[in-house]
């Protein structure tokens, strides 16, 4: 009796004990880790301004060095508000006012007329040191007031990654990209109920103690702002040289997963996002939109019926330009034959009815579970917002015909990531890896969070991804527009793809809009990068080798000159 006696006074001293240390944590992070903070509500206060405090968590990119780059972060100025019953000569405020921002003078007399309010919001984000000037001139019924709000120093750069901070109703949250999936992170939501919230509050320091864990912070990204530019000048020149509807692509380690750049052009500046009139582009096309893919899907099913052992490189076949399956015609790009060739030119030359034997040769069964395998038709698990699934319910019809065409990347359709991800195996021993773009969670409180690699399976044996990576080092250095691309101390394993545009008519495609791809990744047997690029629409070119092997060959220079990679040959 007397042991459980000691034994429940104990416990009670470590409840004291823990509930005293959390108040003190609690303190100090009040009154030192937040002290500016509080120092704001007070300023706040100070101007009688009805603004709402903001506060987030910042972004970062990261460069090769591991320099920490502003990204996304939080700037601070004022708000100008007049009081409409104290304005006497609104001419004249105007003039003053106008001389030091642009101010919006319709949006200022609409503000002036309002004689019976006390309170009108007339301009925002505006620099302290014009706030200051604003103040000196003391003018009645004008006043500023602090204020703070989202600021992306890049301004464009990795806007459709980074997404922007907007309201949901009446509250400010991450409406697209990393600020809505990292919402529970960077989110401080209203920190003001501490005091009346203090009994809550303590509950969950409690909670944190114990879980050692805390949600709020900061996140540093995976993305290297120096190769993120460069990817980004990129397409955007290709872009133009084009005319195309759309360009995007990525840089993945597919060691880890880790993105190392991540663009869409056309973009936005999300500083400004207000002003687009175009919301489709605040949405991730690498993510949320599905293509086909055309013929990079080639060494994915030269290499699920490598690993199989049902061809090797020098494995022939009779092509005669043609195949007939299910009563329709499939051609290769030129409808020319060849004769007997070997699976090296079915890269070479990327021809169709070369994929369409070697699915045969796999089996329908065997080359539908290694579509699967390679993660097609699945979500990646990216740590990006709505992220959609590639579209391979095709095969389920069993048709001959679909899964002629599925092998050389026509009748299913998906998502970019998926397709890099896939892609992937081919470089890095057969491991499919989840991609993700942040490196690290860094809290306010409690120990910082780090991505490990996750690997989610192995889908080729890892002498597969060798043998294809070599035959794919012959396509650049032989085949690619005549070999003229080779570099000389460097292997480069690459493939192009050219995808006609479903939709056109039904059950049809069109015949002057197609879909460009490109990927590749170097050194091609110790890969420290794979490029993925699409261009939708292009005008004025029928083949992705012609739009952008230079774009992918100027990018994998900079890479390798950039990070310093020792050449391999």
């Amino acid at each position: 009796m007397k042991d459980n006696f000691v034994f429940r006074i104990r416990i009670i001293y470590i409840l004291l004990f823990i509930f005293g240390s959390v108040i003190l944590t609690r303190l100090f992070f009040v009154q030192v880790v937040r002290h500016d903070y509080y120092k704001e509500l007070a300023n706040q206060q100070y101007f009688a301004s009805p603004a709402q405090y903001f506060d987030r968590g910042s972004i970062f990119f990261k460069d090769k060095n591991g320099q920490l780059i502003s990204a996304a972060a939080i700037k601070e100025g004022f708000l100008l508000a007049i009081n409409p019953k104290l304005i006497e000569n609104p001419e004249e405020i105007c003039d003053k006012l106008s001389q030091i921002i642009d101010l919006d003078k319709d949006l200022f007399f609409k503000s002036v007329d309002k004689k019976d309010d006390i309170y009108e919001e007339i301009a925002h984000k505006i620099s302290r040191e014009n706030g200051e000037e604003i103040k000196k001139l003391g003018l009645k019924g004008v006043n500023v007031y602090s204020e703070r709000w989202r600021f992306y120093p890049g301004a464009n750069l990795a806007s459709r990654v980074l997404g922007f901070v907007g309201y949901n109703g009446d509250k400010l949250e991450g409406r697209y990209g990393l600020e809505k999936f990292y919402e529970s992170v960077l989110g401080r939501g209203d920190e003001g109920e501490f005091i009346a919230n203090s009994f809550a509050e303590i509950i969950m320091d409690i909670k944190k103690v114990i879980s050692g864990t805390s949600l709020k912070g900061d996140i540093v990204l995976t993305i290297d702002p120096e190769a993120q530019n460069f990817l980004e000048n990129s397409l955007q020149a290709t872009l133009e040289k084009y005319e195309a509807e759309m360009a995007g692509g990525l840089v993945i380690d597919p060691r880890t997963g880790k993105i190392l750049a991540m663009a869409v052009k056309p973009d936005f500046n999300p500083n400004y996002y207000g002003e687009e009139k175009d919301l489709s582009l605040f949405l991730n096309p690498i993510t949320q939109n599905v293509f086909e893919m055309g013929s990079i899907m080639k060494p994915l099913t030269l290499a699920a019926a490598l690993d199989q052992n049902k061809i090797i490189p020098e494995t022939t076949y009779d092509d005669k330009g043609y195949v007939v399956l299910n009563n329709k015609r499939i051609e290769n790009y030129d409808a020319k034959a060849r004769g007997v060739v070997n699976m090296q030119e079915v890269l070479n030359q990327s021809l169709n009815t070369g994929a369409v034997f070697v699915m045969q040769k796999l089996g329908k069964e065997k080359f539908k579970e290694y579509i699967i395998n390679y993660g097609l038709g699945e979500k990646t698990g990216i740590d990006l917002p709505d992220e959609i699934t590639g579209l391979i319910s095709n095969l389920d019809s069993g048709r001959d015909i679909e899964f002629a065409t599925a092998s050389f990347g026509q009748g299913i359709a998906v998502t970019p990531i998926e397709m890099a991800a896939a892609l992937s195996t081919l470089a890095n021993g057969g491991i499919l890896m989840t991609p993700y773009v942040v490196e690290k969670i860094k809290p306010e409180e409690g120990i910082e969070k780090i991505t490990e690699k996750n690997e989610r399976r192995q889908v080729l044996k890892k002498e597969t991804s060798e043998e294809i990576s070599r035959m794919l080092v012959r396509v650049v250095d032989e085949a690619l527009l005549g070999g003229i691309y080779k570099m000389e101390h460097y292997t480069v394993a690459a493939k192009t793809g050219t995808a006609q545009i479903s939709g056109a008519r039904e059950g049809g495609y069109s015949e002057s809009e197609y879909t460009h791809t490109f990927f590749g990744y170097a050194p091609a047997f110790d890969a420290r990068f794979l490029t993925f690029l699409f261009l939708s629409k292009p005008q004025g070119v029928r083949y992705a080798s012609h739009s952008l092997t230079e774009p992918f060959m100027n990018i994998t220079k900079f890479l390798l000159n950039y990070y310093q990679v020792p050449p391999d040959r």
